[in-house]
């Protein structure tokens, strides 16, 4: 997987089963460009080595210009085989991998929300078709791929998955590990486990004062309003992360994996078969993503489900999960697991004393002073990191440094505290253009926001996930202030996702001549939608109750500011719902903005601007 790309360096990003890692050759055409080359190593397995390779370039890559790349591993019969496997992700025409650096995106991809048994296919298979139209003919491929969260569903798991997840754990010796209040002593019990499957909400001690933590972490609740949440086979340990990601983005493993209905209760067999078809499709689709992403450079941040859904929502969410060792030690595994596989390509420097504390306490076939690398997991708050490009990309951190409510425990908390946000504030004033990634859409829907906001008040903010940024009276009123910074980027555009909609706001500021152009492109999800018949109910409800001259407009944090959606050229109102990755291109001083949602069909749906006229 090609991960950061700057100017004169690359980071490619590779899994082993031997412990040696590979080195790095790179060429522009047929001439090999001279650097030195650094491989980071971490083991998770007997069979397992995650390396982090990086090429630094003497000389400045070529603007927009082809580079190829190699792995070279110094066994013969290993590069012999890298060489054949090598070979299922070249494209026609290909002879070595490739990725481009470019200082000035100008096509720039954008996904969230992949789950895996959700029956519908996989938008990520889109990267690849632009990549096979490029290298065909058109010679014109995406500059940058942004995943803005949920890249995995940790707390929310199929059946077969979980089989095929404990097929890789044996099959690589990932590490397992003893456990501090859970039923069941080590991790190595899970697969034989009887609440193994679709029960594991029961493997935490039965007494009193896990009532409310089985219910908050284990997503044993319903949600009416939007949509049901079945988390009953959240993953637990630390090998299960690492296999999950395995599975997801390669489809290496999956011949290898045996799927059989040991340990599932008649109880659950049908709904095993359901899931049981749904991951087939998905596998069929892996393939074309994993030659995708090994040919451009692709940049990640967390979500709620990365982890665990709700993750911090409120003060009392994280009372009540960081008490329990066993919640605490899933929520660091998970954190553990993002660290190794998304966030170290992001930004190797600022991650790096993280990965040499694993790499340090990586002994034998296992990971000691486990508590300990969690403790520093969450200590730390520097997850959100910057392209500079131009214009520059800012990826923010909305999960770990929260405005927590004083006032009320079970009040949702701020998506950034004040600290953070200006901090932001800081990186972009003074900018001409900026592009700012906020898993969660800074302006939302306002009826959902509303519905939110009422089950809150009623102390139930964890039943409709209220989190948006207008939640929290700080958060709101410091992000919108930004906007109405004099000095805030003339320029300004917005990628989200997390919803399962998509849909493109452009915003004003009233009563200012020399207002910013914000431009907000929520696309959501890769493999994921929301329930079809309540999104029209909404979409509707909301260009009802919200229409430009309502005056309930007025009651909105967002009065001073006009929001006026684009309408998609398919679907109805101004959401579109279905399985899409979004397509932003914009001009080199970012004055044009488009944006269309590319179907996993391979239809496009185009969201044009606005004419004011």
């Amino acid at each position: 997987m090609v991960r950061k790309v700057t100017a004169s360096t690359c980071h490619i990003w590779v899994v082993t089963s031997i412990p040696t890692s590979p080195s790095l050759a790179l060429a522009l055409e047929e001439e090999p460009l001279s650097g030195m080359v650094q491989a980071d190593t971490v083991k998770v397995g007997s069979r397992a080595f995650i390396h982090l390779i990086t090429f630094n370039a003497q000389s400045p890559f070529t603007e927009r210009k082809r580079i190829n790349y190699q792995l070279v591993f110094d066994d013969e019969p290993h590069q012999s085989l890298w060489i054949n496997e090598q070979k299922t992700l070249l494209y026609p025409g290909q002879t070595l991998l490739s990725f481009h650096y470019t200082a000035y995106p100008r096509t720039i991809l954008h996904g969230s929300c992949r789950k895996p048994h959700f029956p519908g296919d996989d938008a990520l298979i889109q990267v690849d078709e632009l990549h096979q139209k490029g290298f065909s003919h058109s010679g014109d491929f995406p500059d940058v791929l942004l995943m803005t969260g949920d890249q995995i569903y940790a707390d929310d798991v199929a059946g077969p998955m979980l089989k095929a997840i404990h097929c890789v754990i044996d099959l690589l010796g990932l590490f397992h590990e003893s456990l501090e209040g859970a039923v069941v002593e080590n991790t190595n019990e899970l697969a034989t486990h009887p609440l193994g499957f679709y029960q594991r909400e029961l493997l935490l001690p039965q007494i009193a004062t896990n009532t409310v933590l089985s219910s908050l972490f284990f997503g044993a609740k319903k949600k009416p309003i939007f949509t049901s949440v079945n988390a009953h086979n959240h993953l637990i340990g630390c090998a299960e992360i690492i296999a999950m990601y395995l599975l997801v983005w390669s489809e290496n493993l999956w011949p290898l994996v045996s799927i059989d209905k040991q340990h599932i209760t008649d109880k659950y067999s049908a709904i095993f078969d359901k899931e049981k078809t749904a991951i087939d499709n998905f596998v069929q689709h892996l393939p074309r993503v994993r030659r995708a992403l090994a040919h451009v450079p692709t940049y990640m941040i967390f979500d709620d489900h990365d982890v665990t859904d709700d993750w911090n929502l409120t003060r009392g969410w994280e009372q009540e999960v960081y008490g329990n060792p066993l919640s605490k030690r899933m929520i660091g595994n998970a954190l553990i697991g993002y660290l190794l596989c998304q966030g170290w390509g992001n930004a190797p420097k600022k991650v790096a004393a993280l990965i040499d504390n694993i790499q340090q306490n990586t002994h034998g076939e296992a990971l000691a002073n486990h508590d300990a690398i969690i403790d520093a997991l969450l200590d730390f708050d520097q997850w959100h990191y910057r392209l500079d490009t131009t214009p520059p990309i800012e990826v923010l951190d909305t999960r770990t440094q929260r405005w927590r409510s004083e006032s009320n425990m079970n009040k949702p908390s701020g998506l950034m505290d004040w600290e953070a946000l200006c901090d932001f504030q800081h990186s972009i004033i003074g900018k001409d253009a900026v592009i700012v990634v906020s898993p969660a859409p800074i302006y939302g829907v306002k009826v959902i926001e509303v519905i939110q906001k009422v089950f809150t008040f009623f102390g139930k903010a964890l039943t409709v996930d209220a989190e948006n940024w207008m939640a929290h009276k700080g958060t709101a009123n410091v992000i919108l202030n930004i906007f109405r910074h004099y000095k805030t980027p003339p320029e300004f555009i917005i990628l989200s996702g997390d919803v399962h909609y998509s849909f493109v706001y452009d915003v004003r500021l009233r009563f200012r001549r020399n207002s910013p152009h914000i431009t907000q492109f929520t696309c959501s999800g890769l493999k994921n939608a929301f329930p079809d018949g309540l999104i029209k109910w909404l979409d509707r409800l909301n260009r009802v109750l919200y229409r430009s001259k309502s005056p309930l407009n007025l009651f909105t944090r967002r009065r001073n500011m006009s929001v006026k959606p684009r309408h998609p050229s398919t679907g109805y109102g101004e959401l579109f719902n279905g399985c899409a990755i979004g397509v932003l291109k914009i001009s080199h001083n970012s004055e044009e903005v488009h944006c269309k949602a590319l179907l996993s069909n391979g239809k496009e749906v185009e969201f044009p601007p606005i004419n004011d006229d």
